[in-house]
């Protein structure tokens, strides 16, 4: 891959941790966010504040996690973003500490089918059960929950989303907090209405064909 091409999608990587910040779907350095770039993973330093971050900050790591371009050390969860690499095919992670997503996942196993935005994820979000932070036993439990899903949420932590690029990855970490919202909200005050497993399918296909197809081949938000 060209080193303007790299360039790029280092650039991109802050472009999107800054927009973490602006959404308020994480507060101070927490979150990361990567993206493959071929055999190599462009992803978040650790603990170092986003807006500071110019482009040879952003290290470059190869699948095992060796360091290969770059003086600053990676995100302590790079475990879970390249265990998204290597089972879960993701072109681009992002990891919030989104506030209705981590509230959420102290009261439910999952995200219970409250709108149709859930087909772009797969069905009903899983909660991952809790593990410490940067572990190796993170990253399985979220791989677990994972499975056949575009997102999940982590216990008393935060959320995880993947994409064929970043842009996707981050719209739907948007998207699931936005969910998780809505969910504890009408929960507030009675017991939601939820869509069927059946209804998610039907909505799930219709995605598959949404959108401006000849220009992009990502599913969007749809409505």
């Amino acid at each position: 891959m060209s080193s303007s091409r790299l360039a790029d999608q280092r650039g991109e990587v802050i472009a999107i941790a800054r927009r973490m910040t602006a959404d308020r779907l994480v507060v101070g350095t927490s979150g990361n966010v990567s993206i493959r770039c071929g055999d190599l993973v462009a992803v978040t330093p650790s603990g170092v504040d986003y807006d500071a971050l110019r482009v040879a900050d952003i290290p470059l790591v190869d699948l095992n996690g060796e360091v290969v371009e770059g003086d600053l050390k990676p995100t302590s969860e790079l475990p879970m973003h390249l265990m998204a690499y290597r089972r879960h095919d993701a072109g681009a992670v992002v990891h919030t500490h989104s506030l209705h997503a981590t509230a959420l996942s102290l009261l439910r196993n999952d995200v219970p089918a409250v709108h149709y935005q859930l087909a772009d994820f797969g069905g009903a979000v899983a909660v991952a059960e809790y593990a410490t932070f940067g572990s190796d036993r993170l990253a399985e439990v979220m791989s677990e929950a994972l499975r056949g899903r575009t997102g999940c949420i982590l216990r008393n932590h935060g959320t995880i989303t993947i994409g064929a690029s970043l842009s996707q990855a981050y719209n739907r970490a948007r998207q699931l907090e936005w969910l998780c919202e809505l969910w504890l909200t009408a929960s507030r005050v009675g017991d939601p209405m939820l869509l069927s497993d059946a209804e998610l399918a039907r909505c799930a296909d219709l995605f598959a064909g949404y959108g401006q197809q000849t220009r992009r081949s990502q599913p969007g938000a749809a409505g």
